[in-house]
């Protein structure tokens, strides 16, 4: 783990240390990453705070496999992993087991639940304990993703608990959600919530050899029917890999064009991306931030625009302060005219190429005349606070 030393400038390279050895590709530094952040261990906020920046730019996606116990849910996951191995994908996997009432860690481990060579550097798995979370996703697994997306995985797949009718949180993780079901479930599809049907993007009916499988998967396409939505089902045997390939070309074409209300990675939907914060000085205005727990995960200086950018993400959003580095800039005149405080929201867009010429064509009084590249290398354009209700308003996209 990474040793407590004297001083911030000794701290931060040590954190900068293990964050290029595991971008490097070094599997060791990987895992001792993830249980530096996993046990909020001293130094942990730094590397989440470094980590979450480097993911910023290049996002996983994040698919989660849920279904009540003894669905197959493990040995799926291990196909799957090993489909997206065989394109080429670099995959990480989060496990999440129940809790060792006597050593509060995982009950199963990382190799037992594997057929896949998981020390090959293609795919990494984690086993995380539950620790007693309903919604059966451990409390620390979306830091643990940030970690891996890190580390340059292309994949993420996410294997809850198997709690059943708690697993609804995962919606909240997971890009495409996989729901996992098998033939001999009692009443069936009656036995399951109506919140954890309505998360699922893709229906799998596991062990379809068993008897009862193609009446599970007729009501699961009933029950669509009467709903009206147009969700894939696909019928799978794991253990023998039967109805692999289907799967994951449903969950990729997921991916790729998701269903109306489910948001997939990040830069494809529309969410709010920061809010920037006009500062006259970043080191005493980020004081004030890190009291709050927040760390800065990127500083630099975008030299077109004369001013110091530091991101201290916050949850799904940032905080952006800008400190301007002459007087006569865009900052500079703000805060010798308003003082320090709101310079403005971004929103991210799926294309932002596209939403500058809708925009421009509807009227909308653009500050900006082109598309630019500001900090972290994304690409940006500024509307006018006369259009948006008196707020500038900066829209940002994918590099």
């Amino acid at each position: 783990m990474i040793a407590l030393v004297s001083g911030e400038v000794s701290k931060a390279a040590e954190v900068e240390a293990m964050v290029e050895r595991l971008r490097s590709g070094d599997v060791r530094a990987l895992a001792r990453a993830i249980s530096l952040v996993e046990d909020s261990g001293a130094g942990a906020e730094e590397l989440l705070a470094r980590c979450q920046g480097v993911s910023s730019q290049k996002r996983a996606l994040r698919i989660g496999v849920t279904g009540p116990p003894g669905a197959g849910k493990s040995t799926l996951v291990d196909r799957m992993a090993g489909w997206l191995k065989e394109k080429g994908e670099r995959v990480g996997v989060v496990a999440i087991d129940p809790t060792s009432p006597y050593t509060g860690g995982a009950l199963l481990g990382d190799r037992i639940r594997m057929r896949e060579p998981v020390g090959d550097g293609d795919i990494y798995v984690r086993s995380m304990a539950s620790r007693g979370e309903m919604g059966g996703l451990a409390r620390s697994v979306r830091d643990v993703c940030e970690v891996i997306e890190a580390s340059g995985r292309d994949r993420i797949l996410i294997e809850t608990v198997g709690v059943g009718q708690d697993e609804v949180e995962i919606a909240r993780l997971a890009d495409v959600v996989v729901l996992t079901l098998v033939p001999g479930m009692g009443d069936d599809i009656q036995s399951l919530k109506a919140g954890v049907m309505e998360i699922a993007d893709v229906f799998v009916v596991n062990k379809s050899d068993y008897e009862g499988a193609d009446r599970v998967a007729a009501e699961v396409v009933a029950m669509l029917g009467l709903s009206g939505a147009a969700i894939p089902v696909v019928q799978t045997v794991a253990t023998t890999g039967k109805g692999i390939d289907e799967l994951m070309a449903e969950v990729m074409e997921v991916a790729e064009s998701p269903r109306e209300g489910r948001r997939l990675l990040e830069e494809r939907g529309l969410s709010l991306d920061h809010l920037g914060v006009a500062v006259r000085s970043l080191a005493e205005a980020r004081r004030f931030y890190e009291m709050l727990g927040m760390k800065v995960g990127n500083e630099e200086t975008v030299e077109h625009e004369q001013v110091r950018v530091a991101m201290l993400p916050l949850g799904e959003s940032r905080v952006e302060l800008l400190e301007p580095t002459v007087p006569d800039s865009t900052i500079g005149r703000f805060l010798a005219k308003r003082g320090e405080g709101l310079h403005h929201i971004a929103v991210k867009v799926a294309d932002v190429d596209d939403m500058f010429r809708k925009l421009k064509e509807s009227g909308v009084k653009i500050v900006s005349d082109q598309v630019r590249a500001g900090a972290g290398g994304h690409r940006y354009f500024f509307v006018h606070p006369e259009s948006t209700g008196g707020v500038l308003v900066e829209i940002v996209g994918k590099r």
